[in-house]
């Protein structure tokens, strides 16, 4: 049994950030979406694949930020690019800077659906253009949606202050079942402007699901055949599957994406990209304008994380450490004896416990990530994790024995 850890800065800035921000921090990161007591609230710093709290505790961090850190924090090379920019040129002007062209030739690059691109902040932002793009090419309402697409009122999971009427046309389906997306474009044949899905499933606190062989191919014929515009929510993919995203993976080509996250390797950037013919509704039909969207220094840092993905290969050793890492956690994992399961290799590792009428999984689920983050291992018990390239291979053999001594502990709980 680990020690608990010592948390005591951590519990003095957030009784003080209570009386601050609602909450005390915000969303995702409030200490119910962890283990109440047992994790840290606040961070000092992170380099590479660890971070260090406030209190002094080092952590492997296979969260890492939610999935912008693809290779490490505070990369310098990345960095000293945008200090450059800051320094030499600026960042936030009335007018553009010709940066934009130059990402956006890049992501055309790599992205098999990307024509034409605009540049924005947040996935969020990223996934309602996407919409009302969508809304306004065919001059249809309704959208079929698979996946979580951000805070947005059409999307948001939690309804408090937004009105019905903002909401009651986005219909859900469930991630590789195609029947059900089929019913849903077919009892609304008239009124079906597009569909968004992100190609790799990851439902909260649910294991990862990859695409059933057919089934990324099926969304998209049935997009076809129902004349509707196909959107991916490469958010958490895009950089990450492969260098074009999932699509790319999988050679499913949607008619719009959303990329994000990993794109500028914990800079704040997102983008819609897609085919010409839908993107060419934003120059007059459809309105998208913000202060800070043109901003340089999250554009310089995209182009540098692109330059290095691409010139080091990292997403092939990425994804090579990330199967390597599965394998040896799924034996680890079936030889426990727990009911427990791992999904997301090589990309978004997750280990979860299968619901039961008893609520036994939710003691495990506890007991389990307790005993994870008390060995210095920081996953998040509802969503999966990620491999950034600065994980070590001593980093994930060190992961490995803490998941199976972790496991261990719940042995006197089953």
């Amino acid at each position: 049994m680990s020690d608990k850890l010592n948390l005591k800065n951590s519990m003095e800035l957030f009784a003080e950030a209570q009386t601050l921000v609602p909450g005390g921090v915000a969303g995702i990161r409030r200490p119910y979406n962890f283990v109440p007591g047992e994790y840290p609230i606040f961070f000092e710093k992170g380099k590479g694949g660890r971070i260090i709290d406030v209190d002094g505790n080092e952590y492997i961090d296979y969260l890492c930020a939610y999935g912008p850190i693809i290779i490490g924090y505070r990369e310098e090379e990345i960095d000293n690019a945008v200090i450059e920019q800051i320094k030499e040129k600026g960042i936030c002007f009335s007018l553009t800077q010709k940066l934009q062209n130059e990402l956006v030739y890049k992501l055309r690059e790599l992205i098999p659906s990307c024509e034409m691109a605009s540049i924005v902040k947040t996935g969020s932002d990223a996934t309602t253009i996407a919409i009302r793009v969508a809304r306004a090419y065919t001059g249809k309402k309704k959208i079929a949606r698979c996946g979580y697409h951000g805070w947005h009122d059409w999307c948001v999971e939690v309804k408090g202050g937004i009105p019905e009427k903002l909401y009651e046309d986005v219909l859900e389906f469930h991630y590789n079942d195609l029947d059900q997306l089929e019913d849903i474009l077919k009892n609304n044949q008239d009124d079906m402007a597009g569909i968004i899905i992100t190609p790799v499933g990851h439902p909260l606190a649910e294991p990862v699901q990859m695409p059933k062989p057919g089934y990324l191919e099926g969304v998209r014929a049935l997009a076809d055949k129902y004349g509707c515009v196909l959107i991916f929510d490469e958010i958490r993919s895009g950089f990450r599957c492969a260098m074009g995203g999932a699509q790319a993976l999988f050679g499913v080509t949607p008619d719009l994406t959303t990329i994000g996250k990993a794109m500028a390797n914990g800079y704040a950037i997102a983008a819609l990209v897609g085919k010409r013919e839908y993107m060419k509704v934003l120059e007059k039909d459809v309105f998208l304008s913000s202060t800070f969207f043109p901003n340089s220094d999250a554009q310089v840092a995209a182009l540098k994380t692109i330059e290095i993905l691409q010139r080091d290969k990292m997403l092939d050793t990425i994804a090579a450490k990330g199967n390597n890492f599965a394998q040896q956690v799924e034996k680890v994992v079936a030889d426990s004896g727990i009911p427990a399961r791992f999904s997301g290799a090589p990309w978004m590792p997750f280990i979860t416990f299968p619901r039961d009428e008893a609520g036994l999984y939710k003691k495990l689920r506890t007991e389990f990530y307790t005993q994870l983050i008390r060995r210095g291992v920081f996953l998040q018990p509802y969503h999966h994790g990620y491999i950034c390239y600065r994980h070590t291979d001593e980093d994930l053999a060190y992961t490995v024995q803490a998941i199976k001594d972790s496991l261990g502990e719940l042995k006197s709980i089953v």
